[in-house]
């Protein structure tokens, strides 16, 4: 944390050279999840490769560039790829590109995931809007010395993701007949998805879904004083009693396919920011 700021500003200096915009919604999007960058009318996209200190997204369906433009007239950078704690990067790593996005003039922060369902009241391709969370990761984005400039020490979690933006997806899904849950998301490290018994303990501790990503930028975006939404797609069904096999490429196939509607509510929540 010690050397955070300085590398923020390096990775800035880069970003400002080709644009000097602030971009009020920052937007991360998730494995399979790529399809709203279609409908950003883009301005540039910039390679993560080229931007100091961003890691290099390792993972199947994460693209691994940074997308600047606008969707219904709102200025908007977009992650298309993502960072995973499970690729070996630390948490101050995979939760820096949020950082910038911050300096970049983020307000608000858009974040979708695939997910495991393990409440029984879920299906194979639902979208769940995210109201709490659950980090057993292992670790923490905001462990070492705090930088006051970036956030307080002890930042509020009461509202990891905010009741206004959720209130906005509930509304757009209703007019437009899509069906959505709400629910509990727990962050585990992977890569492997979980035993029969660790889905029990899961559900039994009150989530509804499980991931491998979300929690860290989460943390980070309220430890900056940003508002969140966070959307998830249930790929897998994860029910001890009757679990199969999971597929990567069935997983992904799932979120592809129920991309269109997740895409949807968040192009109407961002027109109503």
């Amino acid at each position: 944390m010690n050397d955070l700021i300085p590398k923020i500003h390096e990775a800035l200096n880069v970003i400002r050279k080709k644009t000097k915009d602030e971009f009020p919604v920052g937007i991360i999007l998730g494995t399979g999840l790529g399809g709203l960058v279609k409908e950003i009318k883009i301005d540039l996209e910039i390679d993560y490769a080229e931007i100091p200190h961003f890691p290099l997204s390792t993972v199947e369906s994460h693209k691994g560039k940074l997308i600047f433009g606008t969707i219904n007239s709102q200025k908007v950078v977009a992650m298309q790829g993502r960072f995973h704690y499970y690729e070996g990067y630390s948490m101050q790593q995979i939760t820096f590109p949020v950082r910038v996005m911050k300096y970049l003039g983020v307000k608000t922060l858009l974040v979708s995931n695939a997910c495991g369902g393990m409440n029984p009241l879920f299906q194979r391709g639902d979208i769940m809007l995210m109201v709490d969370h659950i980090n057993l990761l292992g670790d923490n984005p905001l462990i070492g010395k705090n930088e006051d400039e970036l956030g307080p020490r002890f930042p509020d979690m009461s509202e990891p993701y905010n009741h206004e933006l959720i209130k906005h997806a509930e509304e757009v899904a209703l007019e437009n007949k899509i069906r959505v849950q709400k629910g509990v998301y727990v962050a585990v490290p992977g890569p492997n998805l979980e035993t029969k018994a660790e889905y029990r303990f899961l559900r039994a501790i009150g989530a509804d879904v499980v991931g491998m990503s979300t929690i860290p930028e989460n943390i980070v975006a309220n430890h900056m004083g940003m508002k969140v939404l966070g959307i998830s797609i249930v790929t897998d069904e994860c029910f001890p009693d009757s679990l199969k096999p999971a597929k990567v490429e069935e997983i992904i196939a799932t979120a592809m396919k129920a991309e269109p509607r997740m895409t949807l509510i968040m192009k109407e929540v961002i027109k109503r920011i």
